[in-house]
């Protein structure tokens, strides 16, 4: 497959080297020179100094060739020509990223009209994950598949009593649960029963919901008893107006909190449902004359790393009960859990997630990239004419660092061991490195002359 983008930016970057192993073949545009002699520092794609709106700059790249144009630059407008254009030259598929909440009610006709097959917002999908976190029963990260039938959560072992010290072996754990990953010093280790936890470990639990709930009940993880109520937004940014809209229908009193006077109007005049704040974030007293202390959730979610971080760390200690903070720095990843922060979500890794599920094709549920990028979770149906319907996984050959988490066969959930056989129509949630994923597409490989899906009909 061949797949060009124009844009790199953190997103651009981030779709590149997920898509590096994969037999994808990466060509990233951009006008700054600058931008690509970095990229060419840590990637091995084709980069190309050029403008994505000039048709014969595209016409020079042989557009026509290509499977897939990501137009992710800095301009939603931007993004919709370029996709236009490139689909008019013969580019098989187009994905726009475009974040205006003016186009939300206009992306069917867009879609249509313009030739683009996939649109992306990430500060919608990030909002809708942080409703999700704030209106579930645990206060830690958490994801859910097989429509809420699997769970997979992960939590530092310092809040568990008796697993530090112990082998995974000689853990009494019960039916239905599964260890596939444990981050420790901000590498993965994809473990055996014979693996010790050591204090700070970050442990990956995947396993039915009845079992993930038991899990939560045994160790005495903190559960939420309250409904978020009251929370408070730092930052009136697109996330912020899209998650303060959504609290609002939940019955949620939001106060949001934002620098720019003229920004603060916008909001007002748009947000029924949230009390927006003209103030700095950042000061104790205006804080305080606000009641954080009696908030629900505190949410993080201006353009700066840092203050979201702190003030998420201000909030907990005031005693807010949830504690979101929006990165955008891989490098802060590993911060989070030392620094008493509930959760972080990072917009770039929650968009190339769904872009990865478009590209994978239908049969693929969903993508999570997790651990900073370093591995994914993988949700998807078994078509008839894969080569390991009626093998035990035993018999696959998989590498360690592909891990089957879980089954749904029909109404059941099963969490496999090595007789396990898989079936036609058997809903797999797989935990994967990064760098096994080629060896995870060459398993999804159907048999030759298969109906397996082809997203592009030629791959």
């Amino acid at each position: 497959m061949k797949v060009i983008i124009v844009g790199v930016g953190k997103l651009g970057y981030k779709l590149a080297d997920s898509m590096l192993n994969t037999g994808i073949n990466v060509t990233l545009v951009d006008t700054d020179l600058k931008v690509l002699e970095r990229i060419n520092e840590h990637l091995d794609v084709l980069t190309v100094n050029a403008n994505g709106l000039e048709v014969e700059a595209l016409k020079n790249l042989d557009i026509e060739t290509y499977d897939l144009l990501i137009a992710c630059t800095d301009s939603d407008e931007a993004n919709t020509i370029i996709c236009m254009i490139a689909k008019k030259l013969g580019c098989k598929r187009t994905i726009a990223r475009i974040r205006n909440p003016e186009y939300l009610k206009q992306i069917n006709f867009m879609k249509k009209e313009m030739g683009i097959d996939h649109i992306v917002n990430p500060d919608l999908l990030t909002a809708n994950e942080m409703v999700r976190y704030l209106f579930k029963s645990y206060n830690f990260h958490t994801g859910d598949f097989a429509k809420g039938k699997v769970q997979m959560i992960d939590f530092n072992i310092n809040l568990t009593e008796g697993m530090a010290g112990k082998k995974i072996s000689e853990l009494d754990l019960m039916n239905g649960l599964l260890i596939v990953a444990i981050m420790r010093n901000g590498n993965v280790i994809i473990p055996d029963g014979s693996v010790e936890l050591l204090k700070d470990d970050i442990v990956y639990f995947i396993g039915k919901s009845q079992s993930i709930d038991e899990l939560v009940k045994r160790y005495q993880l903190k559960t939420v008893t309250n409904s978020v109520k009251r929370a408070m937004i730092l930052g009136g940014g697109n996330l912020s107006y899209y998650l303060a809209r959504q609290l609002g229908m939940l019955n949620t009193s939001v106060i949001l909190i934002e620098q720019n006077e003229e920004r603060c109007r916008y909001l007002s005049e748009r947000l029924n449902n949230a009390v927006v704040i003209h103030g700095d974030g950042t000061d104790l007293d205006l804080l305080e004359e606000e009641d954080l202390s009696s908030m629900d959730a505190f949410i993080g979610a201006t353009g700066f790393d840092e203050q979201n971080i702190l003030m998420s760390i201000v909030a907990k200690q005031a005693g807010v009960d949830k504690v979101i903070a929006k990165i955008s720095r891989q490098s802060y990843v590993n911060l989070i859990d030392k620094l008493n922060i509930d959760v972080a979500f990072n917009p770039t890794d929650i968009t190339a997630s769904d872009i990865l599920k478009f590209i994978r094709g239908g049969e693929v549920i969903s993508v999570s990239l997790l651990l900073g990028g370093q591995a994914e979770v993988t949700e998807l149906i078994i078509n008839q004419n894969l080569p390991v319907v009626g093998k035990q996984i035993s018999k696959l050959g998989l590498p360690k660092g592909i891990i089957i988490g879980a089954i749904v066969h029909g109404n059941d959930v099963i969490i496999p061991n090595g007789s396990t056989v898989i079936n036609a129509n058997d809903r797999l949630i797989i935990f994967c490195l990064e760098k096994d994923v080629p060896s995870l597409e060459m398993f999804l490989k159907p048999r030759k002359g298969g109906l397996f899906h082809e997203l592009w009909n030629n791959n």
